[in-house]
């Protein structure tokens, strides 16, 4: 022991001494160590086992919220003849997008568009071109970074059904959304998580307010404003066939909803545990606002009700649930409840529109609500950005900014694709058919 303990100290005095022997000696031995961290850091992204495990978990929780969440919570809100065809829509959107965004809404989202990268990614990727088993996105496999995506890009066309439930052919409704999937989602998406110019303009949109639920929500208003209220609408009733349906349906939703937020962080850590933790809060908040909202003016607390509510404060808390604490969470929460129910139970009655299954009086105005107390309640020690009451008024602008931008653009793209697909196959249903019911006449089955 005694001869190992010399040999060690022998071993730490040798650079010492050459040291003083010949300092530029003791430089040249000390150089290969140096130089071997910046080969380190050329060495590329490494995969992370816990992210890529979240990331997995969180991409299956997605595509939960499509099938069978929404396709529950919408088919038990719709009249009996028409629950078919609903759940219809969002399992085939489910499939359709799947291809699409393997095909073409990949690169449009991710990639360099080169002169235009500002508005719309290139083709490098269409196919999914060059994306081996090897292929990373950060610290995890771009496969899995690619499908995290996919989820959302067939969840939004999704949501926009709901807007035009009961009358819409199914014909129309494939190439309505097939072509707003690609014409508006992906280069929306460029725009906030691509590199494209609301990126550049430092809009905050941690999970999907702008590019998913305003988006949504809009398309879903033109469609059902280009397609006319439904036949009896305001004299025959049509309320929900089945709410046990939907309350299954709003609640794998929420469940779902975690791997959408916390997802969004990318990554096992402590974002995605903040962003859980607001999501879980403004849900329950916007649930109980409108609750009691309901209760206060009408009387009676209704299921629909609070499972609105609880929707309303998911999509509040999409955009902020990267950038706020639990307290911000609250307070956009109550606001979302209480904003959609107005939105919901006085305003569309007021100005006469058909939105079935309220897209836009919960997706749009939840998701306008959520952008901007983003730019409200942002704390920069949660995710890098101050917002207005930490000093930076000019953030609730950004937001206005990119909430503008989104609204414009898809409305009139979402209004030339409807006019096109009017004038070739026409989009609406005959009154007979409406009348009898979608499932029997376009899809021959009828639930008993």
């Amino acid at each position: 022991m005694f001869e190992l303990k010399r040999f060690a100290a022998l071993g730490l005095a040798i650079p010492a001494i050459v040291a003083l022997i010949d300092p530029a000696l003791a430089q040249d031995t000390a150089a290969p160590a140096a130089e071997a961290a910046p080969a380190a850091e050329e060495a590329g992204p490494t995969l992370d086992t816990g992210d890529t495990a979240w990331m997995l978990t969180s991409t299956a929780l997605v595509l939960m919220m499509t099938i069978p969440g929404l396709a529950l919570f919408y088919g038990g809100m719709v009249r009996k003849k028409n629950v078919l065809a609903t759940v219809m829509q969002s399992f085939t959107v489910a499939c359709l997008m799947t291809i699409i965004w393997m095909v073409v809404g990949y690169s449009l989202a991710f990639t360099d568009g080169g002169g235009f990268n500002a508005y719309v990614g290139g083709f490098s990727k269409m196919f999914l071109a060059g994306m081996g088993a090897d292929a990373m996105s950060g610290t995890i496999p771009e496969s899995v970074f690619m499908t995290f995506q996919m989820t959302f890009a067939i969840i939004t066309p999704a949501l926009i059904a709901g807007a035009f439930a009961d009358r819409m052919k199914f014909s129309a409704m494939l190439w309505y959304l097939g072509l707003w999937s690609i014409i508006v989602y992906a280069p929306v998406t460029h725009w906030v998580w691509g590199g494209g110019f609301l990126s550049e303009a430092g809009v905050l949109d941690f999970a999907g307010g702008t590019v998913v639920h305003i988006n949504a929500g809009v398309a879903g208003l033109v469609a059902a404003l280009v397609l006319g209220r439904r036949n009896g609408f305001g004299s025959e009733n049509m309320a929900p066939h089945n709410l046990v349906l939907s309350v299954i349906g709003a609640s794998m939703l929420w469940v779902g909803w975690f791997g959408f937020n916390a997802g969004s962080a990318v990554a096992a850590n402590g974002a995605a545990g903040m962003a859980m933790a607001v999501t879980q809060i403004a849900t329950a908040a916007a649930a109980l606002a409108w609750m009691f909202g309901e209760w206060v003016a009408r009387g009676k607390p209704s299921v629909l009700g609070i499972v609105s509510g609880a929707v309303s404060g998911l999509v509040a808390i999409t955009p902020a649930s990267g950038f706020v604490d639990p307290m911000g969470a609250l307070i956009i929460g109550i606001a979302a409840g209480i904003v959609c129910l107005i939105a919901v139970v006085w305003m569309k009655p007021m100005l006469g529109y058909d939105d079935s299954l309220d897209a836009f009086g919960v997706h749009a105005i939840g998701g306008i609500v959520g952008a901007i107390l983003t730019g409200v309640f942002a704390v920069e020690a949660i995710g890098g950005a101050p917002g207005l009451l930490e000093g930076n008024a000019g953030q609730v602008f950004t937001q206005v900014y990119g909430i503008v931008a989104t609204i414009v653009w898809t409305a009139v793209a979402s209004l030339v694709i409807l006019k096109l697909i009017d004038w070739t196959i026409g989009l609406r249903v005959t009154k007979d058919v409406e009348i009898e019911g979608l499932d029997i006449n376009l899809h021959g089955e009828v639930v008993q």
